[in-house]
């Protein structure tokens, strides 16, 4: 390992809509940021796919501009860490790096045939004592089975060592360690437990499920922890640097907004949102439709658990109301939409475009816009989507209180859609406790560039990272008692309308 005298460690972030590179120095302030988005592509209802391919130049692309930014050089990088859309599938051929399908991402529903076969043969919860989560077309392990099954061929190349399967994670760091010519093919224990293919006990693959999905286990990626050095970059310009950290995007921000002890709590709020609660090295199985995943491994530590529950659609409604109805040209022209209405005028809007995820799991759901008279305007359906974004986030708090036993003080926030303050005062006002937004708000980059520094040093341990986190604005609540309990009432009951629309 190379000595640190580097004052600067790098973060991939590959996300749902965009790749970023950020670069962070030694007090985690953020030096550079490139950004680049890539195409959604919906080849039928209920599908959504990426190019891999265009991923990969994306992710190169805002490498290179990140260090232009700064003038920097791969000697300049102590490490680098990546942090990615969990769940999301990609299969790859070993001999040229080339994917055999596009990356089927974790919001597609393709595989809903399958999850109502393998529950009807033994229930919708019969491998959550082993992963922590239900049936569901949200993880990976049906859906590379589906490309087994669909792609011709495939499924006799992947059984003849052919063919490579990862998150995108593994998919990213195969590549930039060298891809075809001796590329590490590696996850971490935080998206292998996003595959349902993971027994958390055992952290390694489960040979029961591989079996019962007709997964090859020689196709899957090695499982290592979250932050230790996997291989050192061939990609030219950060030719050298360690790849040393690994987390899944949720987990990278709960080590961003530094909740390393059990009972803390972060709320992301992106394309969906994901609130997490650390349990320290306890499994937790739910009994009120949360997940139990991998919080984080760091090197030889012993893994670190955590309870989270799963929104599908927040963010991507406000993109759906810009892209397929044209309310506002760009994201952030919805806080000035919504304020141009005192209330949401009884409007309703429950965004089950993929389903319901946490704490229903109804897959036969889809979207309802409830309360509709003749009275409600452009600005109250803007408004009804924020709030559905905190109404979805009430809903998961309380599950993981019961489950946790744990009443939550606050709730600590990131993600893009913090910055949106009539948002964030609501989920303040619809929860009855205060929100606390951090002063370093790109906590998922944060976690990895935490992971990666950890592993080579570049941080010395946590309470170094702990002493990074400060809050920047807090939101107390303000809505009178009766308001918060109709409001919430007429949620749930504008919920149950998106019940079972698909027979």
């Amino acid at each position: 390992m190379r000595t640190v005298t580097q004052n600067y460690i790098a973060a991939l972030d590959q996300g749902t809509t965009s790749t970023r590179c950020m670069i962070f120095d030694r007090a985690a302030r953020a030096v550079a940021v490139a950004q680049k988005e890539h195409e959604q592509i919906f080849p039928k209802p209920g599908w959504v796919e990426h190019d891999p391919l265009e991923i990969l130049r994306r992710t190169k692309e805002v490498i290179a501009e990140a260090l232009a930014q700064r003038g920097l050089r791969a000697a300049d990088l102590a490490a680098i860490g990546i942090t990615n859309q969990r769940e999301t599938s990609i299969v790859w051929e070993r001999r040229t790096g080339r994917p055999v399908y596009n990356a089927i991402v974790w919001q597609d529903m393709r595989v809903a045939e399958d999850v109502a076969r393998y529950s009807a043969a033994g229930g919708q919860d019969r491998f959550r004592a082993q992963t922590g989560l239900p049936l569901s077309t949200y993880f990976s392990g049906l859906k590379l089975r589906w490309i087994l099954e669909n792609v011709p061929g495939a499924r006799a190349r992947a059984e003849g060592g052919e063919l490579l399967f990862g998150t995108v994670d593994s998919y990213l760091a195969w590549h930039l360690t060298g891809g075809a010519n001796g590329g590490m093919h590696v996850t971490d224990v935080t998206n292998a437990s996003r595959t349902q293919l993971m027994n958390l006990a055992t952290r390694d693959w489960d040979e029961a499920i591989l079996g019962a999905f007709e997964i090859p286990r020689a196709m899957l990626p090695r499982i290592h922890s979250s932050s230790e050095v996997y291989g050192t970059a061939a990609l030219a310009e950060i030719a050298g640097v360690p790849v040393a950290g690994i987390l899944g995007d949720q987990q990278a921000a709960l080590a961003g907004q530094a909740c390393f002890q059990p009972g803390e709590v972060k709320n992301t709020y992106g394309t969906g949102c994901f609130l997490l609660m650390n349990t320290g090295e306890r499994i937790v199985p739910s009994k009120s439709g949360l997940l139990t995943t991998v919080a984080y491994q760091f090197g030889q530590e012993k893994a670190r658990y955590a309870l989270e529950g799963s929104v599908a659609i927040t963010g991507a409604l406000v993109q759906w109301l810009r892209d397929n109805l044209g309310l506002i040209e760009k994201s952030s022209d919805i806080e000035a939409l919504a304020c141009t209405v005192p209330d949401n005028g009884g409007v309703y809007f429950v965004p089950a475009f993929s389903g319901l995820y946490a704490p229903y799991w109804k897959a036969s759901a889809r979207g309802v816009i409830a309360g509709l008279t003749r009275y409600a305007n452009r600005g109250h359906l803007a408004r009804a989507a924020l709030e559905a974004t905190a109404f979805q986030t009430r809903e998961v708090v309380e599950a993981m209180e019961q489950d946790s036993g744990i009443a939550l003080d606050s709730l600590r926030v990131d993600g893009g859609m913090v910055g949106n303050d009539l948002l964030m005062q609501f989920q303040a006002d619809i929860l009855n406790r205060e929100v606390l937004r951090p002063a370093i708000q790109e906590t998922t980059a944060l976690g990895a560039a935490y992971a990666a520094g950890l592993a080579v040093k570049f941080f010395a341990d946590t309470k170094e990272l702990r002493a990074n986190w400060a809050v920047d604005h807090r939101w107390k609540p303000q809505l009178a008692e009766a308001r918060r309990a109709e409001m919430y009432r007429q949620w749930k009951k504008a919920v149950t309308r998106s019940f079972d629309w698909v027979d």
